[in-house]
């Protein structure tokens, strides 16, 4: 066995003790680690020439490379087995022991802190069609077919579809809006238009959806258009701070899966932008995925290859910057296992499409996106990660006093 194999074995002896992992080492050899456990995988992976020096130049991104490349193939399930099996083995909420962080750990978190992207106006557009102007056709083999809902589905029963868990999820961020028939409700990030079409048809409201995405704004217009409700719901292809800038207000702003995409250095100004663009009456609902624990950063695949110029907030960070533009944190929750579940649905169809996506890419970019959604679903069973709905309003006194409204309208919208 070469010293770079040696590495290798040495991590995951010290990573697989549930589940089975059998290792075909790229100098020649194998070896097996862990023991077999309920809920854990058995299962074999094998490394080809190159994919050792992949992953030993950066784990993360040099994995994430070498499976896309075809350099690391695995038997007996697939990458969404495998990296469940690493990342379940060492949950983040396992109970250790809390200790302080040395010295040396605080001095390269903050420099990994103050790295993070900028994501500047006028880089935000480029940074978005990387992502959502791949084309609309993947979105909708993957995505739920009455909303087109990219974000967290919302899983409060058991045997729920996608569908139905999409549904409940817009029901639940529109009942925290505390909306009234005729307001004008901004969406920032208003995606493929779900959330606007869905307010405007279950709450009688109008809506102005932005976005930067070309491909987003075409087919939100579209589905507005079928849906019939053209007449209350409108798209721009604009920047929230251009918007903000312009003088305009709303009785009420959400945002959903779009806070990510600002970058922790223009929180403030994001902030400021919800504030001044909402009336002082108004209500604002933000959903964002976030970390359960302290600031972060973005890993080296996301930033390459997924969200370029993305951030995952920590609470802190987020309140922190609102809290600079005196907007009040009216109602925060936190979503733990929801995301996951959604994950795992949107894996299973792109999964049941390997064939069609692959005509329409390649088959890198399929095994790209398949690591892509099960990095991120075990991140969401047995990482820090979480989503956080974070309700803001401007006057104190623009809400009721207890949170009895919220249900009333879930039952009232759902029903």
């Amino acid at each position: 066995m070469s010293a770079s194999d040696r590495i290798i074995a040495r991590f995951f002896a010290s990573t697989v003790t549930r589940g089975t992992l059998t290792v075909h080492f790229e100098g020649g050899g194998s070896q097996t680690f862990g023991t077999p456990a309920p809920g854990f995988e058995d299962l074999s992976v094998t490394l080809r020439e190159g994919a050792t020096r992949q992953i030993l130049t950066d784990p993360r991104l040099g994995a994430a490379e070498a499976y896309m490349d075809g350099r690391l193939t695995i038997e007996g399930g697939g990458i969404m087995e495998l990296i469940h099996m690493l990342r379940a083995n060492q949950p983040w909420d396992r109970g250790q022991r809390l200790r302080p962080p040395s010295f040396l750990r605080r001095m390269k978190d903050r420099v990994a802190h103050l790295r993070v992207a900028k994501n500047r106006a006028s880089s935000s557009k480029n940074n978005v069609a990387h992502h959502y102007d791949i084309g609309n056709d993947l979105y909708e083999l993957m995505l739920d077919a009455p909303h087109m809902q990219y974000s967290c589905a919302y899983w409060p029963r058991k045997d729920m579809t996608l569908e139905q868990a999409q549904e409940e999820k817009l029901a639940h961020i529109a009942a925290k809006l505390a909306l009234e028939p005729g307001q004008h409700v901004l969406d920032i990030g208003c995606g493929w238009g779900g959330m606007a079409i869905f307010l405007a048809r279950k709450a009688a409201v109008r809506v102005t959806g932005i976005t930067l995405s070309e491909e987003q704004l075409a087919l939100a217009r579209k589905r507005a258009e079928a849906a019939g409700v053209a007449d209350k719901v409108s798209f721009e292809l604009v920047d929230y701070r251009d918007l903000a800038a312009s003088g305009r207000q709303f009785d009420r702003i959400v945002s959903v899966g779009m806070f990510e995409h600002v970058g922790q250095p223009q929180f403030e100004t994001y902030f400021r932008a919800v504030g001044n663009l909402m009336h002082q009456d108004g209500v604002a609902l933000i959903h964002t995925i976030g970390r359960m624990g302290k600031p972060g950063m973005t890993d080296a695949f996301t930033r390459k290859y997924i969200f370029p110029g993305g951030y995952i907030p920590a609470l802190s960070e987020t309140v922190a910057a609102s809290e600079k533009v005196r907007l009040i944190a009216s109602d925060v929750e936190t979503l733990r296992i929801h995301y996951a579940k959604t994950l795992r649905c949107w894996y299973d169809r792109c999964m049941a499409h390997q064939a069609e996506i692959e005509a329409m890419y390649d088959p890198r970019f399929f095994r790209m996106w398949t690591f892509y959604l099960s990095g991120a679903t075990a991140a969401f069973e047995s990482g820090g990660m979480c989503n956080y709905q974070i309700q803001y309003v401007r006057d104190r006194r623009a809400l009721p006093l207890s949170r009895d409204y919220m249900g009333k309208a879930e039952s009232k919208l759902l029903g």
